[in-house]
């Protein structure tokens, strides 16, 4: 059993999830260290992506995030890989997420371990970024994975992409990887009544914080192939500052302007009880509602 004192989260994200064996495998590896506790595995054959969930103590963490590095850089090949989100590595994000008693500095410095760990054992490259980047212009993922697995070689040539850990090009099979620490997210995508990727896109434009939405929500637009129908796909990187209910609304009237409507949504991994609790509350129209004093499991955990 790990330490109940000092709990870090790791959420490595894989570019597989169509291959069952190759998935199964790659459990088995999370499962494999001591003291490391595998909470939940989410994957997505539209996206061929599978997010794993592991919690333990740094060092833990940091074992299993390198054996899972080098499973995928010998049985993930993305020369053969399809799927609806973007990728430009087998292990293409590995973020570190301080939980319990552990700092973001803590954090940082595992991920850059780990970073240098993955370059030396599995010949991945690796880009630091958020809290762990190098420059500014490394921090969202979306811009160090900007060109995807086959845009790297060229992508790598220039001297602001340079890796830092590892090689300065891609592994021919495995891509690169970008390692991290940040604060919790919440991956959350809206599924739409229609088969036009567009208008997913013209959505997700309009609620993505870079281009001029809501600050804290990234947001693509893509097609589910196995449903036939479109998505707008997020990362909400502060559920506080900008609450999911929120962005669903906003989605559902958008959708509108196009005669879409939404026929559901998705919860891919693990959620802080909190962001749903407030979406609870505001579509319960719940008044005087107290997280703290009035859900039962914040007494039974004390």
């Amino acid at each position: 059993m790990f330490d109940l004192a000092r709990i870090m989260e790791c959420i490595p994200n894989f570019s597989v999830a169509r291959d069952h064996a190759v998935l199964k495998e790659l459990e088995a590896v999370g499962r494999s260290v001591p003291g490391i506790t595998l909470l939940g595995t989410a994957p997505d054959e539209s996206h061929n992506r599978t997010v794993l969930t592991l919690i333990g103590d740094p060092e833990g963490i940091k074992t299993v995030a390198i054996e899972l590095a080098k499973f995928a850089a010998k049985n993930i090949d993305l020369t053969k890989h399809t799927g609806e989100h973007p990728r430009m590595g087998a292990m293409d994000v590995c973020p570190f997420v301080p939980l319990l008693g552990v700092t973001m500095e803590e954090c940082i410095e595992v991920s850059k371990q780990v970073g240098e760990a993955i370059a030396r054992e599995a010949g991945i490259p690796v880009f630091l970024y958020e809290e762990s980047a190098t420059g500014e212009w490394r921090r969202n993922l979306a811009a160090v994975r900007k060109g995807e697995f086959e845009g790297m070689p060229e992508k790598m040539k220039q001297p602001e992409w340079q890796p830092d850990f590892g090689n300065n090009q891609p592994h021919p099979t495995a891509g690169v990887v970008a390692v991290g620490a940040r604060m919790p997210l919440v991956a959350f995508n809206v599924n739409l009544s229609t088969a036009d990727v567009n208008i997913a896109n013209k959505i997700a434009k309009v609620v993505r914080g870079s281009s001029g939405g809501f600050k804290y929500c990234k947001a693509i637009g893509i097609f589910l192939e196995d449903r036939g129908i479109a998505q707008v796909s997020m990362n909400m990187v502060n559920y506080e500052g900008t609450p999911i209910y929120r962005v669903v609304e906003v989605i559902r009237a958008e959708a509108k302007r196009y005669g879409v409507s939404v026929v559901g949504t998705e919860l891919i991994g693990l959620s802080p009880a909190k962001a749903l609790i407030d979406c609870a509350e505001y579509y319960l129209q719940l008044e005087d509602f107290n997280y703290q004093e009035q859900v039962l499991e914040n007494h039974l955990l004390g």
